[in-house]
């Protein structure tokens, strides 16, 4: 008879575009806390961009990004889980970090509705990272009747909140943040934080997900059910060989940012910057930017700019053309 202990602890690491997400998979892959931890990753966007952001560790990273993991991809991740479970000796934590756009309630059943999934693993905690000076914004758009808000969801389904970015906002914005947190979700702990960098014994191996109380938020959590995404969310993916202008490019996110940055929830890269040895990294929230240098390019590499984009009103052609004009003749 498979016991509690027996059975591989899961957390399921959620929050919206932009939380920083990356930032404590990677803080949780390079800290040193001694487990062994299966990592799998689900990116929403037909370019796949985190895989190349983790840092290269000494653990299994798995990755999904053929659809949101609450929809389309529950097979694979029941798929990928049951193949994990055949190398057993080789990890003794897993994480399942999900899409900015995922609603955690779906994955968590999966925990629940596989007889097999569930003999041997437990979902030990649902960790949701929340962008203190975005996240208010977010909780408050209005949706169309039956489309979920998912940064609610993911905030009411909370273990533990790791309240991020606390470094942007003042003291009284953050607390008027957590406020805001608990009066969704007064049971979760809340762990205020910058880049990532949180206490890990506070969210991993804690036991905290409960099925009483969520059955008692839900009486139908564990019953199939459909959910619809905000279909005015869409991702557009950019993927072009060669160089960058850096006058050009800077010009042309200076004026992406100003003209659409309220529309862009997330975008983020890896540049070929003429000159540069090294790729170049950015990630962007709103209006807020960050870049800089990472792994070199290989002698032998080909040069490819990848971009992804998640947002409203976002034109494909218009970004595609407008970016490409940045590329050394």
């Amino acid at each position: 008879m498979t016991t509690e202990t027996d059975r591989v602890p899961v957390t399921v690491l959620t929050g919206f575009l932009g939380s920083g997400k990356t930032t404590l998979l990677n803080y949780i892959l390079t800290e040193q806390h001694g487990k062994k931890i299966a990592v799998i990753e689900n990116e929403f966007g037909e370019i796949g961009i985190d895989d190349a952001l983790v840092v290269d560790a000494e653990e299994e990273i798995f990755e999904m990004n053929n659809g949101c993991i609450c929809c389309t991809v529950r097979g694979d991740l029941i798929r990928i889980l049951g193949n994990l479970m055949r190398r057993r000796d080789k990890f003794d934590h897993i994480l399942v970090e999900t899409t900015g756009l995922a609603d955690p309630a779906p994955v968590a059943q999966t925990f629940f509705v596989d007889d097999e999934i569930r003999s041997q693993l437990r979902l030990d905690a649902i960790v949701t990272l929340v962008d203190a000076k975005h996240i208010t914004a977010h909780l408050d758009e209005v949706k169309p009747d039956g489309v979920e808000n998912e940064s609610i969801e993911q905030v009411a389904f909370a273990d533990r909140i790791v309240m991020n970015k606390t470094d942007l906002v003042t003291d009284q914005e953050a607390d008027d943040v957590e406020q805001r947190l608990r009066a969704i979700n007064a049971m979760a702990t809340v762990h205020r934080t910058a880049y990532g960098k949180v206490d890990l014994d506070a969210i991993l191996n804690v036991g905290a997900f409960d099925l009483d109380r969520v059955l008692e938020m839900d009486p139908q959590f564990l019953e199939e059910s459909e959910h619809q995404h905000d279909q005015s969310v869409t991702s557009v993916g950019i993927e072009i060989q060669g160089s960058l202008d850096g006058t050009k490019l800077n010009e042309w996110l200076g004026t992406l940012l100003a003209e659409q940055g309220i529309d862009i929830f997330r975008m983020k890269g890896i540049l070929s910057l003429d000159g540069e040895d090294e790729r170049f990294v950015f990630q962007g929230v709103h209006m807020l930017f960050d870049g800089q240098p990472h792994t070199p390019w290989g002698p032998d590499e080909i040069r490819t700019n990848r971009l992804v984009f998640i947002g409203r009103n976002l034109d494909r052609e218009a970004l595609t053309a407008s970016f490409a004009s940045c590329l050394v003749n």
